[in-house]
């Protein structure tokens, strides 16, 4: 079971970035990834509500609004930017960018006046080295767009953003239950802004192609109900630094699969920002692991 669930986090939380690029050909983004949240949510609530008393469904509004904000922040801010960013920029390269997020968290963290240490600082310097190797002018792959490369940047920023605040934000004690509120709040919130902004209008009946439907059905089934519940499982079941190993794994496997499948380009830069970016999310996340676990992240 250990080994299934760490490889099904690998795997498909790498290949959700392959998914999404596929997805959006012929799918407009924002309500692609605001239906891809809405189905996935109510698959949750409703497994949810079959199992249990409708009793433990009563979220207080503090509870419900922190639910709201987190959901937010990491699946319409997240998630749902990605998404966007993804109709003009390859997958591997938004997968390299979405990488730093461990990286974003440190930087979070200081602005909140945590102390951290030399050597996380210095490991963060090292990634955001490589973030800008990927966003300056001249080898990106696929011509991709300054705007959209940024639009990536600022995605990571606020999944960190979210991943902090849901250490903070009274939030339903059920992580399901909360997982399922995120997705049903912010799959809302991305549907009405893909209605509003006219995405509505560019979706007619055979205009989305098989190989775009097959990729949302695997962004909802795969992607965030399978590849979610295992993390779950692991979080409860195996050590914190170990489940971290995916922040550096998936990225290198967003690239392969974008140079295998849509024959992405990998160019000099892409190698060196893949290189340096997970060697120093490695480095950050095995010596917030090596802290956590020593009882001292002050050092």
């Amino acid at each position: 079971m250990f080994w299934l669930a760490l490889a099904t986090i690998y795997v498909v939380w790498g290949s959700t970035y392959l998914a999404i690029r596929v997805m959006v050909e012929t799918v407009p983004p924002f309500l692609g990834a605001g239906l891809r949240f809405l189905a996935a949510g109510s698959i949750f609530y409703g497994a949810l509500a079959f199992r249990r008393r409708r009793l433990s469904f009563r979220i207080g509004r503090p509870e419900l609004l922190g639910a709201a904000l987190v959901g937010l922040l990491l699946l319409f801010g997240g998630n749902g930017l990605v998404t966007v960013a993804e109709t003009d920029v390859p997958s591997g390269l938004v997968a390299l960018i979405v990488a730093s997020i461990p990286l974003w968290v440190v930087v979070i963290r200081l602005v909140a006046r945590e102390r951290i240490g030399k050597a996380t600082l210095a490991g963060v310097g090292l990634g955001f080295v490589g973030v800008a190797i990927l966003v300056v002018p001249g080898d990106r792959p696929g011509s991709a767009p300054l705007g959209g490369v940024l639009l990536a940047v600022f995605a990571a920023s606020l999944w960190a953003l979210g991943s902090f605040a849901s250490t903070r934000a009274p939030l339903p004690s059920d992580p399901l239950l909360s997982t399922a509120v995120q997705m049903l709040v912010a799959g809302a919130v991305m549907t009405v802004i893909g209605l509003a902004v006219g995405e509505g209008s560019d979706v007619h009946a055979g205009s989305i192609s098989g190989r775009s439907l097959l990729a949302f059905a695997y962004l909802v089934v795969a992607g965030s109900l399978l590849a979610f519940t295992a993390y779950v499982w692991l979080l409860q079941n195996a050590p914190i630094s170990t489940v971290s190993t995916y922040a550096y794994v998936n990225p290198v496997i967003a690239v392969f699969l974008g140079w295998a499948i849509l024959s992405e380009d990998v160019t000099m830069s892409v190698v060196v920002a893949t290189v340096v970016i997970v060697a120093s999310v490695a480095f950050v996340v095995w010596r917030e692991s090596r802290l956590r676990a020593a009882g001292d992240g002050s050092t």
